[in-house]
């Protein structure tokens, strides 16, 4: 049959590892070819090529008119980032190209825009990067063929605002049955605001329980999925790292000096995109038997540039001090130090040689001087010759009188 004649029908991209995607950013060259193996001649009428980026969010709900009355509404919306067509093989009047039997290799190249959206697979939408192919062929069905790539777009972390520290302050009335049970206060803090995937997150709180009952405080990291589309949001909450404290007496209170909460290979945030968002946070809370919990969040920016390794400008010493003398893991001297004596810091050589430079300055200055090329310059026009008379103006532009002389 016509059908067996194609053997092998792929897009293959550069850079792409076996077994992996491709990983681009936006503003890249993205190159490849197309691979079509023949068993014998076959007849092509066009070979074309698509590129295509899209984020996609689609859910539904189920909402009643009626005691006996329901519908199912749909939200759907998309954006496309990356839609390029280009024709790899096909003649302008149409008619159909013979190819000989064997292994043909059709490149292809063109360059991603500027600005795009990290891929993304959600609960209810996904950011999908691909490049198709299609092949027609007279009187035969289209063979298509289709291969993904990756978008990953810098978020650097190392920017003012995101290396701003975060902090916060919570307290809760403990009640059960209409009884007052006591407070329960909480405080959180972590050094900045952006972080990568690897890092730890050191976490400085404080519980003070001053209820009846032991309360255990918690911490997690959680991103949420927001899709828009039509006017409505959706939203989708993940826990994707955690830790747990040690439960605090009734009457005590506990810290925690930089608690390490380790980040897990996450995908960055996604701050501008029209149909969906990707945020995360840092939720500390208490747990208290018998009421609802106490809780606190801090919002964070999970980048894809790390800190640099000798920080940034906006980044002063002063504001790391403030930091830690906040949550006493620093102390300042109450005095001064008294300044170092004169013979420690000078020793009797030098003390000597200074002596004599003193004693005889216009001395020294004018050994000094001479060592400089400043010197022979002046010494070479001191002692220029004057210039000979004949060199002189024999006819001086006299001044002219005035008429009342």
């Amino acid at each position: 049959m016509l059908l067996d004649k194609v053997k092998a029908f792929a897009v293959q991209l550069e850079g792409a590892a076996a077994g992996a995607e491709p990983v681009f950013s936006g503003g890249q060259c993205l190159a490849g070819r197309v691979l079509l193996e023949l068993a014998s001649a076959v007849r092509v009428g066009s070979l074309r090529l698509r590129a295509l980026g899209r984020a996609h969010v689609h859910w539904t709900e189920s909402r009643s008119t009626g005691s006996s009355t329901a519908y199912t509404q749909s939200y759907s919306e998309r954006v496309d980032f990356v839609s390029h067509r280009a024709s790899l093989l096909g003649s302008d009047t149409g008619e159909p190209t013979t190819l000989p039997a064997g292994r043909h290799e059709f490149p292809f190249s063109f360059q991603l825009p500027l600005t795009l959206v990290t891929s993304f697979e959600g609960k209810h939408g996904s950011v999908r990067y691909s490049v198709k192919a299609t092949l027609r062929r007279p009187w035969l069905p289209a063979r298509r063929t289709r291969t993904v790539f990756t978008v990953i777009e810098s978020l650097d972390i190392n920017t003012p605002e995101l290396l701003a520290p975060q902090a916060g302050a919570r307290e809760k009335v403990a009640r059960s049955w209409y009884c007052n049970r006591g407070l329960v206060s909480l405080s959180a803090k972590i050094d900045r605001k952006g972080y990568t995937p690897g890092e730890a997150i050191p976490i400085f709180a404080e519980v003070d329980n001053s209820c009846t009952r032991p309360v255990r405080p918690r911490a997690a990291l959680v991103q949420t999925q927001t899709f828009m589309a039509r006017g409505t949001r959706k939203q989708k909450c993940l826990v994707v790292a955690s830790l747990a404290g040690e439960p605090v007496a009734p009457g005590r209170r506990t810290l925690w000096q930089g608690r390490a909460l380790c980040i897990p290979p996450v995908g960055p945030s996604i701050l501008h995109c029209r149909v969906l968002r990707v945020d995360y946070s840092l939720k500390v809370c208490v747990d208290i038997p018998g009421s609802s919990k106490l809780l606190l969040e801090l919002p964070l920016v999970i980048g894809t540039i790390p800190l640099h390794p000798f920080g940034s400008r906006s980044s002063s010493v002063g504001s790391q001090a403030s930091f830690l003398l906040d949550w006493g893991l620093g102390t300042l001297p109450e005095q001064p130090e008294a300044p170092p004596e004169y013979a420690d810091v000078v020793t009797e050589e030098e003390a000597a040689v200074a002596t004599i430079q003193s004693s005889f300055p216009l001395l020294c200055d004018a050994l000094t001087s001479l060592e400089g090329p400043y010197f022979t310059y002046l010494q070479e026009c001191r002692f220029h010759p004057p210039p000979l008379y004949s060199e002189e103006d024999p006819n001086p532009t006299s001044r002219p009188r005035c008429m009342t002389c």
